[in-house]
């Protein structure tokens, strides 16, 4: 008896993941505000006629896209495999991978994400490559190699799992 009503009290304890979700969308509205102003001081910088600082703000906002992508992601797994299962039916124009998201595909989805956003950061540092030292940009080269090979080894791993 002690023991159903245990499993019955941890099963039950999902459901507190739900504010968690909700902070997630409370940070991709962040983000999006965030992403707004950006746009406003692109306009500004096209009207202007000023452009020295639009290659960098169109690459931020690239950056502000992506990461607002993982987050929904995250949010929409976590909800999908923690707390309830998502139905297909009534959702009109939903992806097919939301509700097929497991573990390892969350995982290789995430790193992609992520050196997706390492190469956007790399490729803004290079644009601004004189206010950066050596240290500085071997830091974030290697970092971008790393989220790059844990890529390549977790894709590697997953397609030798599946043949086996």
């Amino acid at each position: 008896m002690f023991r159903r009503l245990f499993e019955s009290y941890i099963f039950s304890i999902r459901w507190l993941l739900l504010p968690f979700i909700l902070m997630l969308s409370i940070g991709v509205v962040g983000l999006m505000l965030k992403g707004a102003k950006n746009t406003l001081s692109l306009i500004q910088e096209i009207y202007s006629g000023k452009n020295e600082y639009m290659k960098g703000t169109v690459l931020e906002q690239i950056d502000l896209t992506l990461i607002a992508a993982l987050v929904i992601l995250v949010a929409i797994s976590v909800y999908g495999n923690f707390v309830s299962a998502l139905s297909r039916e009534g959702l009109g124009g939903k992806p097919t991978w939301m509700t097929d998201v497991d573990f390892t595909n969350l995982k290789l989805k995430l790193l992609t994400t992520l050196v997706v956003i390492s190469a956007v950061r790399l490729l803004e540092v290079f644009m601004d490559v004189q206010q950066f030292d050596d240290r500085d940009l071997y830091f974030y080269i290697f970092l971008h190699l790393t989220l790059v090979i844990s890529r390549l080894a977790m894709g590697f791993s997953q397609q030798t799992s599946d043949k086996g």
